[in-house]
């Protein structure tokens, strides 16, 4: 068996190089990456509008999933973290348009994020070969 490698993905983001940290982390067929907000990193810009901000944070991590050579398909868990709950309902149908087919396990818990224009930060996990788009399961309980 050979030794899994350790790879980190950088968006350029100059949060990442402040803090020591990678927009994402691969472990062997895991990758791990980072809460993600809407900033555009090549111009460290945000908008104000939280759907444009959902939108651009699910960018944000597709290219470091592309960099990982995954896709939204291999995610398994989504973590949704807002400052103010009313934001998440706006965002719905973009969220829906990315993971709706793919039916990651997900969380949406109301806290503060490190600076008060960021309205909306996301972070998933995702295994290569997940087998998403296998038809749902209902299970009672």
């Amino acid at each position: 068996m050979g030794e899994t490698r350790r790879q980190a993905i950088l968006s350029g983001s100059e949060f990442e190089e402040r803090i020591g940290y990678a927009r994402a982390v691969v472990d062997g067929d895991r990758v791990c990456v980072s809460g993600t907000t809407g900033f555009d990193y090549a111009t460290m810009t945000i908008s104000d509008d939280v759907v444009e901000q959902a939108e651009r944070c699910l960018r944000n991590i597709g290219a470091a999933l592309e960099g990982a050579g995954r896709t939204f398909a291999d995610v398994v868990r989504v973590r949704y973290l807002l400052p103010a709950r009313e934001d998440f309902e706006p965002c719905r149908p973009v969220l829906r348009r990315c993971f709706g087919e793919v039916r990651p396990a997900a969380t949406m818990p109301e806290c503060g994020l490190s600076d008060p224009r960021m309205r909306i930060e996301i972070e998933v996990d995702a295994r290569r070969g997940s087998g998403a788009g296998a038809p749902g399961r209902r299970t009672e309980g």
